[in-house]
C-alpha cells in the first residue's frame, strides 16, 4: 500500500508554503501526497518540487460540477478534459468525483441516472488515459449536509452500472463509519470496485489512533486481501501535522 497524506487538511492550519509542506511530507518517509482543488494551485511550482523532491502525486479532485443535473453534464465532462491534462503533467492516475448536492424537486431515481450516465460520458475519455476516475459518497449527518451519495451500496451500483475500468469508487472509511459502519466487509465484499481508500478517525475527523476506527484491524484486513493501492491520509490534526503523521503511522503499521 502507498500511503498518501492530503495536504489541504493536516496541514491548512500549519501557516507552511508548499516548499515547507512537501519537504516535511518526504522527510517523515512518504512517497506520495495528494490535494483536492488543483484550479488554485501555482502547478509549475508544484511540479517543479515534485520533480526535486521525487514525490508521486497519487490523486486530486477534478472539478467541482454536478454529476445529478444533466444540464451541467458538459461542462463536468469539460471538467474532466482539464483536469486530465493537469493529470497527465503530474503522471497521477486517480482524480476523485463528488456528485454534488441533491436537487429539490428531483426523484432520487433521476439524479442516480444522471450520475450514471455522466460518468458513461466520462469512461471514453478516461479510457484513452491511465486514469481512473474514483466516485466518493460521504456522510451527510457530519460534514455534508445535503449531498446526494452517502450510502456505499449506492456507489458500488453506480459504478456496476458504469461498467467501466476506468470509474471506480473511493471508499472513505471516516465517511462511511459515520454513515453505515459494517467497514471490513463492505470492503471485502467490494474490494474489486474500490479504486482508492482515505482514512481519518472518527469523531473529529482527527488522526488515526484518537477515535473509536480500529485502524490496526483494517489495515491487517486490507494486506490479507491484497490491497496495493492508494491510502489517503485526510485528516485533521489536532497538534503538529508531524506529530500527526507520525501517529497515523503507528496505526497503519508496514505498507
Amino acid at each position: 500500500m502507498i500511503y498518501s497524506p492530503s495536504i489541504d487538511p493536516i496541514f491548512r492550519n500549519s501557516g507552511y508554503d508548499m516548499d515547507t509542506i512537501l519537504r516535511t511530507v518526504k522527510k517523515m518517509g512518504f512517497t506520495a501526497f495528494e490535494f483536492w482543488s488543483w484550479s488554485n494551485r501555482d502547478l509549475d511550482l508544484l511540479e517543479k518540487l515534485v520533480k526535486e523532491l521525487e514525490l508521486q502525486v497519487g490523486s486530486f479532485c477534478t472539478k467541482a460540477v454536478s454529476l445529478v443535473d444533466p444540464e451541467q453534464r458538459e461542462a463536468y465532462v469539460e471538467g474532466l478534459r482539464e483536469s486530465l491534462d493537469v493529470a497527465k503533467r503530474f503522471n497521477c492516475r486517480y482524480l476523485i468525483a463528488t456528485t454534488g448536492n441533491a436537487l429539490a424537486g428531483v426523484s432520487r431515481e433521476a439524479q442516480h441516472q444522471s450520475i450514471v450516465d455522466g460518468l458513461k460520458a466520462c469512461a471514453p475519455l478516461l479510457e484513452q488515459t491511465n486514469v481512473t476516475l474514483v466516485l466518493e459518497p460521504l456522510n451527510v449527518k457530519v460534514n455534508h449536509p445535503g449531498y446526494f451519495l452517502e450510502s456505499s451500496a449506492e456507489a458500488f451500483g453506480i459504478v456496476a452500472e458504469v461498467a467501466s475500468s476506468s470509474v471506480k469508487v473511493l471508499y472513505d472509511v471516516y465517511h462511511q463509519q459515520i454513515t453505515e459502519g459494517d467497514l471490513t466487509p463492505t470492503i471485502t465484499a467490494n474490494l474489486e470496485q474500490i479504486g482508492y481508500i482515505h482514512v481519518a478517525d472518527h469523531p473529529g475527523r482527527h488522526e488515526l489512533g484518537t477515535g473509536e476506527i480500529a485502524y490496526p484491524f483494517i489495515m491487517q484486513k486490507l494486506r490479507e486481501l491484497g490491497y496495493k493501492g492508494y491510502v489517503g491520509l485526510e485528516f485533521i490534526p489536532t497538534g503538529t501535522p508531524e506529530d500527526g503523521l507520525k501517529a497515523c503511522l503507528e496505526q497503519l503499521g508496514n505498507g
